[in-house]
């Protein structure tokens, strides 16, 4: 009996080895069909499904069925605009109208609802089958960016949910552990995406997940930063922005970000003494180059 036993237990040691070699050369083949043909191109479904049959609990699996949705779904088209950027992108070209003036064409991305739908439905999937796995978060994330484009309503949300929990998992990225570090640096990039679509919603957006990140990283200055970034730029009003960016210096003295944009500001209100004060600041604490230039000023306003 007890050799029965043992030829069992290797029996399914050379099935678990033997189904990890079929694993791997699905991943293998499937990254050589995208290479040449892309994500969703001849055959790539077919693959897919195959390689479902024999690893129906790989995440990779529906990482690999949600980019081919993503990719199937969208359609790529040329829209013109009166405006010299558009949801953060620079044109393609511009040319004049009739009546001479400047318009400007840019390569926007639509997606089908039906095979949108199936995307998202994909890597939840994989999110469920490695839920510590920030890989499969971000794709989602990026995928509502992509299609809600200007009016990032559900990005938004599903990153507040993302956020509320850190701090019960231990999170990876391409295999590893990260960090809070990583995180903040990660939620920093979705804050500079939503700002650079530059929309009234984004904007909106942008101050949220900023002010809401501030609480979750209160020794991270960027997001309170984001939120002076939010007056100055998103509602042209500097002296909030002013006195958001003189908050944080109280808390980081020496803040590149924040006296930077005080100074940028107290010269455009044409305020000599506050931005004596700022010019002071950045010639302490700056850069090189920067505490060069900054002392420069400093001497000629002093000798007016």
């Amino acid at each position: 009996m007890r050799g029965k036993k043992l030829i069992f237990v290797f029996w399914g040691i050379l099935l678990t080895i033997n189904g990890f070699a079929q694993t791997d050369r699905f991943e293998q083949r499937y990254s050589l069909l995208v290479s040449r043909l892309g994500e969703s191109g001849v055959g790539v479904e077919t693959l897919i499904d195959n390689w479902e049959a024999a690893d129906s609990l790989n995440p990779k699996v529906y990482m690999a069925r949600f980019n081919y949705w993503l990719s199937k779904s969208r359609e790529d088209k040329v829209v013109q605009k009166y405006q010299k950027k558009y949801l953060g992108m620079a044109p393609l070209l511009s040319l004049k109208d009739s009546t001479g003036v400047d318009v400007y064409y840019f390569q926007e991305s639509f997606y089908d609802d039906e095979g949108y739908g199936k995307a998202i439905k994909a890597i939840d999937k994989a999110i469920r089958l490695s839920e510590d796995n920030l890989g499969y978060r971000f794709a989602k994330a990026n995928a509502y960016i992509a299609y809600e484009k200007g009016s990032p309503d559900m990005a938004l949300a599903y990153l507040e949910e993302l956020i509320g929990e850190f701090g019960h998992r231990v999170w990876t990225f391409d295999g590893n552990k990260v960090d809070n570090d990583f995180l903040a640096d990660a939620m920093q990039e979705y804050c500079y995406s939503f700002y650079s679509l530059g929309t009234p919603s984004s904007m909106e957006a942008f101050l949220t997940l900023s002010e809401k990140l501030s609480s979750v990283f209160p020794q991270k200055p960027d997001f309170q930063n984001n939120i002076g970034a939010y007056w100055l730029v998103g509602k042209n009003d500097a002296k909030k922005a002013l006195k958001q960016y003189s908050k944080v210096l109280k808390k980081f003295p020496s803040d590149y970000t924040a006296i930077k944009n005080c100074i940028i500001i107290s010269r455009k209100d044409r305020n000599t003494k506050q931005e004596i004060k700022y010019l002071k600041m950045m010639a302490q604490y700056g850069p090189e180059k920067d505490r060069i230039s900054s002392q420069a000023r400093l001497e000629a306003l002093q000798k007016k």
